[in-house]
């Protein structure tokens, strides 16, 4: 086995530095909003359903070329952006979920989010609706990742089934809610540093569990995979400890080694002190490559009779310019090649996206 080296490269980021960095942020400006304000009256004007506005459909010129540049710093660079300049009081929500769609079509191909055909999803409390949205036991069994984030409680560091997530803040809560990312290549190199052997458990299979609401339409709820790979110089990662937990359920699978938890444990004790918090501020959108970063939240509260209720609209995206992934990756994934629709949660006809493929609305 050849000798692991450290990673470079602008993922490689600290969250002491990013707290004073504005690299990672790009604001749209007046022309900008100018042409996304023409947009939306376009696809209004003609009644287009929301998840029928194909890239054509809400032209962009100026606008387009600030999301090419998104989508390289994605892929290529940090990682990660916070996409400044939308007046969310300006608009209704439905407007702001065809901005919301209509952005993200000049990005990439949106996937499945669960099993029940989720498009574009709502990151808000549910504990109190009479039928919330996730399928986890109900309220009194929130323990699954999916709940917890239609919680307010925190969560653990993670990543979600996608290329890339993508994050509209429309409303903040009372309080809390902090977002907190953490660079992967950053947490890969200082395991190599501080523990290589550790990190090479994390380099193997890797037990998990798939959320209950996928019995029956994949072979098996449960699944191994290496939380890190590396394929042509570059990471990908997949990880929520919450599920490895729930792998541990099953009779079939192995019982993790004191070593394995050990690695965990250094795993996320140098994330806590890596990351970096960052505040949304309503109108943001927080996009973040699965591959290269984990994410996860304070606990937040909300304010019910001030209306100071937290409302993100989610979207997860198989992007265009998506890398490599390594051979076996493909048993979550669905594909390893670049720049295909891969990830989200497969339906019971076995798609992954409402649309056909990437070319459908990303010219090659």
């Amino acid at each position: 086995m050849n000798e692991r080296q450290p990673l470079t490269g602008r993922a490689n980021w600290h969250g002491r530095d990013m707290a004073q960095a504005e690299d990672w942020i790009r604001t749209l400006g007046e022309a900008e909003l100018r042409e996304v304000d023409a947009a939306l009256a376009a696809v209004k004007r003609r009644s287009v359903p929301l998840f029928e506005i194909a890239r054509d459909d809400f032209p962009l010129d100026r606008a387009a070329a600030v999301l090419a540049g998104v989508a390289d710093e994605l892929e290529d660079g940090r990682g990660m952006v916070r996409l400044r300049g939308l007046d969310v009081a300006r608009y209704g929500l439905d407007d702001l979920r065809r901005i919301f769609w209509g952005l993200a079509a000049h990005l990439g191909v949106a996937v499945y989010q669960n099993t029940r055909g989720e498009i574009m999803g709502e990151v808000r409390d549910e504990t109190r609706d009479a039928s919330p949205s996730y399928v986890d036991g109900g309220p009194d069994r929130i323990k699954s990742s999916r709940a917890r984030a239609r919680s307010t409680g925190p969560l653990r560091f993670h990543t979600d089934r996608c290329d890339v997530i993508a994050l509209f803040c429309v409303r903040n809560g009372r309080a809390g809610g902090i977002s907190k990312l953490a660079s992967a290549v950053t947490i890969y190199n200082e395991m190599l540093r501080r523990r290589p052997d550790l990190l090479e458990l994390l380099c193997r299979d890797l037990w998990r569990a798939r959320p209950e609401d996928e019995d029956g339409i994949v072979p098996s709820r449960v699944f191994a995979l290496p939380l890190f790979g590396v394929r042509d110089g570059k990471l990908t990662t997949q990880y929520s400890r919450t599920y490895v937990e729930q792998a541990q359920e099953f009779p079939e699978v192995p019982r993790l080694t004191p070593t394995q938890v050990e690695a965990m444990d250094l795993w996320a004790a140098i994330a806590e002190e890596v990351c970096l918090y960052s505040p949304f501020v309503p109108g943001d959108i927080q996009l973040l490559n699965n591959h290269a970063i984990y994410h996860g939240r304070t606990a937040y509260e909300d304010d019910s009779q001030t209306r100071q209720e937290r409302l993100l609209l989610r979207l997860w995206l198989a992007m265009p310019n998506s890398r490599a992934l390594p051979e076996g990756f493909e048993s979550f994934w669905g594909a390893t090649a670049p720049g295909v629709v891969r990830g989200g949660v497969s339906q019971r006809d076995q798609t992954r996206s409402p649309i056909a493929s990437i070319g459908a609305q990303i010219a090659a």
